[in-house]
């Protein structure tokens, strides 16, 4: 047998091989055994007689001939090229660690050839050693481990320089990698694979030098480089650790700086990264500042729609400012906000979208550029079609009837921008996920289309809850649909559960114990009429209080005391000052019965109180981002409630009541009163508050900034105030506020608000009563807060963020002590999680740095976990 050609992993070495070695052998074989000549130019032409495969160890032979694309009886020339061909062929395979071609025989025009093969590995395993277990799966997939893959040595260096690099991104610059492989006997030709990563520690940058900088300090030039930050015990957000590409993007930033403060020739000459030990680098920048610069006049040319002094007021750049490139880009086109104030939107806000605006310098004297403001207006462009796609759920009506984008209306950037908002507001899509597709732009007719593609979020929630208090078992069943649809209510096609799509929001709610029962019911929609956002509101409630004897542990149903309240009311969107602000008015009617029965609120068991009034709101809601997890914009509200002034207009003499009242409830505390007396204490009360009276002042705003990527500052302040118009009556015993804790309503009766400041146990805030210790609810109180949080997740299964607080407070039991500075200070940490069908869920853990407002309280609040359930954004 005769060697023919052979094949190492050397492509060189094999191509030298082959055109020697074949010539030598084939003249040998054929000279010496048969006595033919032959050269590697005119190689003879046979038949393959056959062909044999050996080596082999997991493929069998024929699957190896059908690699080769060799077949028995074919014309085959040796020395020729098919040869060659067949052999670069099962190197491209990848599967094959050495090939060599033998003539094992000729007879007459037939050769006989063997193809002898080394087949390459298989990888059965890995194990990495050097980092967190979770982290392994994520190596073997980035690298493409996987089991069955044929070890080559390409695999073992690009394996190797892909962890290299993977964790020198990180700021482990010594990172070593080990990589070995070992015969694994279990299978047929297979190898284990075991990679040691050694990433040592993160090489930290202790120094940053500057040379060249004269008119700019280190200090200025450190702070521009936003993610390379020297190292510093108090550094907690920018690590010191030095990661390349962040680096030479620092460097960018760097000559901006420059560029902002008139120095558009600086540059950086050189940068020098030196060891200071195996941890440590330090890093030298040099740059050349060059000349400071000015703007000098400042020309639009190829402007019509605005004229060159709208433009210049626009811009707000002046001859003489100090030039600065940067600030220039920004007032010609911002792409950092989605609504900015610069020449490209002003433009785009007035439907010139084929706009485009570009500054030139047109000359330099001295140390002052002149420029052009080039300006193509291009064809004024409408609307040709507007579309959704993605709303599965909710009705096309309901969205395009918040859309400010209509078909034949002029393009316009900050309509899209304010469509956008306005369906995040809805609650009903995930904020996160709208977007605006601009599509078929045709400057030649000055038209495009708009599609605004939405993500449905859950807009139902269930409210299932039980527990042990008020004498026994409490049960809760609460539905709330905001997405409802009150026309399909009698289309059992439409019950998915129940009819959705048409915007109305519907809900009930039942909670029962032993002691007590709530109904209530509500219904709410938007656009009444269909045409404009008016927003229609109607709610039902009914609460029944019995009597509970604790020592017996019975409940009397015969002794009770019951609220039954209606309410009605409009809200109206307004165009001044803007179309954010929307006015509400409402009327509610309440009916306060007693039946033998005596809460405390009124100091009679028997008989009725009625309370009629009405409430005036202005508010205003601007987010960006959604309820969910807004970032930026405001939102706030002014309520005002008052009754009409009853005693106002009547004959009877309160102050006589009042006198008379105070004189049987002083007679109470030192002795018990006769029947007599009670009965007519019972009387004068039920007189005095036939109808209450009172009025009721109440703000809050919310203000949302972004700080840096998703990190978010959310500020907050409160005040609500309540009065009387008359004196002899006082404040009411109910609709006050009771300060402190989860801000969660808990189970009451006397209308009370609940105000969240955290810290504090809840309602320990409130004014109490000297004489009895007993909380009597504030008139008065303020609250300021501030929240930074940071999104953990946003996807529309489950939002969840982190946040940080800072809050104070308090509440006073009149006007005349009222003092805004006089507040309970708290701090904490929180998390939030919102779910569609559960709505929002949290936990607070914050901490009081001041004593309460209860008469047991000698020391700081200290340490308060608070659960959230179901409260607002």
């Amino acid at each position: 047998m005769e060697k023919l050609a052979n094949n190492s992993t050397n492509t060189t070495k094999r191509t030298i091989t082959f055109g020697s070695i074949i010539t030598i052998l084939f003249l040998f074989t054929n000279l010496i055994a048969y006595g033919q000549e032959a050269s590697y130019e005119d190689g003879k032409k046979y038949i393959l007689g056959g062909l044999e495969i050996t080596g082999v160890k997991s493929y069998n032979e024929q699957t190896v001939i059908t690699f080769t694309g060799l077949r028995v009886g074919q014309p085959i020339t040796l020395p020729g090229e098919e040869i060659s061909a067949v052999i670069n062929k099962l190197w491209a395979l990848e599967l094959f660690s050495d090939i060599n071609f033998y003539i094992t025989d000729i007879k007459g025009e037939e050769v006989f050839l063997e193809l002898n093969i080394v087949e390459r590995p298989t990888l059965t395993d890995v194990t990495v050693y050097g980092v967190k277990k979770r982290k392994v799966a994520d190596i073997i997939n980035d690298t493409d481990l996987k089991k069955g893959k044929k070890i080559t040595q390409s695999l073992i260096n690009n394996t190797e320089n892909y962890l290299k690099n993977k964790y020198k991104k990180q700021g482990y610059l010594n990172t070593k990698v080990n990589i070995a492989t070992a015969v694994d006997t279990s299978e047929t030709n297979a190898q284990k694979m075991v990679i040691n990563i050694k990433k040592g520690e993160k090489v930290k940058i202790s120094d940053i030098t500057f040379d060249g900088n004269e008119e700019m300090s280190a200090k200025k030039l450190r702070k521009a480089l936003k993610k390379t930050k020297k190292k510093k015990f108090y550094r907690f957000w920018k690590k010191s650790k030095y990661i390349e590409e962040d680096y030479k993007n620092d460097l960018t930033t760097l000559i901006e700086k420059y560029a902002e403060s008139g120095y558009r020739d600086a540059r950086v000459i050189s940068d020098t990264i030196t060891n200071v030990n195996e941890n440590n680098i330090k890093i030298n920048i040099k740059v050349e500042e060059g000349n400071k610069y000015y703007f000098g006049d400042i020309d639009f040319v190829g402007n019509t729609v605005y004229p060159d002094a709208i433009l210049s007021r626009a811009l707000g750049i002046k001859k003489g400012d100090t030039y600065n490139g940067v600030l220039l880009k920004e007032r010609i086109s911002d792409n950092t906000k989605p609504d900015p104030n610069d020449l490209s939107s002003l433009y785009q806000n007035n439907g010139y979208m084929f706009s485009t605006i570009n500054p030139v310098e047109v000359s330099a004297e001295n140390d002052t550029i002149n420029f052009e403001i080039r300006i193509i207006e291009g064809k004024e462009t409408f609307l040709d079609h507007v579309t959704v796609t993605g709303n599965d759920k909710t009705n096309d009506h309901v969205i395009f009837r918040e859309l400010r984008t209509r078909p034949g209306q002029k393009y316009n950037k900050a309509d899209i921008i304010r469509s956008i908002r306005e369906l995040g507001a809805l609650g009903y899509f995930d904020a996160e996920s709208i977007k605006p597709d601009v599509l078929n732009p045709n400057p030649d007719a000055g038209t495009v289309d708009i599609n605004y593609s939405v993500l449905e979020a859950g807009s139902s929630q269930i409210e299932l809850q039980g527990g042990y208090g008020g004498g026994g078992f409490i049960g809760t069943l609460g539905l709330s649909f905001s997405n409802f649809s009150l026309k399909n209510i009698f289309n059992k096609d439409a019950y998915v559960p129940v009819p959705m799509g048409d915007g109305q929001t519907f809900s009930i709610r039942l909670q029962a114990s032993r002691t007590y029962r709530v109904y209530s019911f509500n219904f709410s929609e938007p656009w009444l009429g269909g045409k404009k956002p008016v927003q229609f509101n109607m709610s039902l409630s009914r609460t029944q209080q019995f009597a509970y004897d604790y020592q017996e542990n019975e409940v009397d149903k015969k002794r009770q005391f019951s609220i039954s309240s209606i309410s009605v009311g409009l809200a109206k969107r307004l165009k001044w000052p803007d179309d954010f602000f929307v006015a509400s008015h409402s009327l509610a009617y309440q009916l306060y019965d007693f039946k033998d029965y005596n809460i405390g609120l009124f100091n009679f068991g028997n008989g009725s109180a009625n309370a009629f009034s009405y409430t005036f709101g202005l508010s205003r809601e601007s987010l960006a981002g959604g309820k969910i997890f807004p970032r930026g914009g405001s939102s706030f509200q002014f309520k005002f409630k008052a009754t009409p002034p009853y005693s106002l207009f009547s004959d009877k003499d309160y102050k006589g009541l009042k006198e008379e009242s105070d004189e049987l409830q002083e007679a109470r505390t030192t002795r018990n009163l006769t029947a007599y007396e009670q009965t007519r204490l019972e009387e004068i009360e039920e007189d005095r508050f036939k109808w209450l009276e009172f009025y009721k002042a109440s703000f809050k705003g919310d203000w949302y900034t972004t700080l840096t990527g998703d990190l978010v500052l959310r500020s907050n302040a409160e005040f609500g105030f309540l009065g009387n118009y008359n004196n002899d009556i006082g404040n009411v015993p109910f609709e006050r506020y009771f300060v402190g804790g989860d801000g969660l309503g808990n189970f009451t009766l006397d209308g009370r608000e609940t105000i969240q400041l955290r810290g504090y146990e809840n309602q320990s805030l409130t004014p109490v009563i000297a004489s009895t210790n007993e909380q009597e609810g504030g008139v008065v109180y303020n609250k300021f807060s501030m929240e930074l949080r940071y999104p953990i997740t946003l996807k529309p299964s489950a939002s969840i963020y982190a946040l940080g607080f800072l809050e104070g407070g308090n509440s006073f039991s009149n006007f005349t002590e009222f003092n805004p500075f006089e507040i309970k200070r708290s701090a904490g940490v929180g998390l939030r999680i919102f779910m569609p069908a559960f709505g929002l869920l949290g936990i607070d853990f914050g901490y009081g740095f001041d004593k309460d407002n209860l008469p047991t309280s000698t020391e700081p609040s200290g340490w308060q976990t608070h659960f959230i359930i179901g409260q607002q954004f």
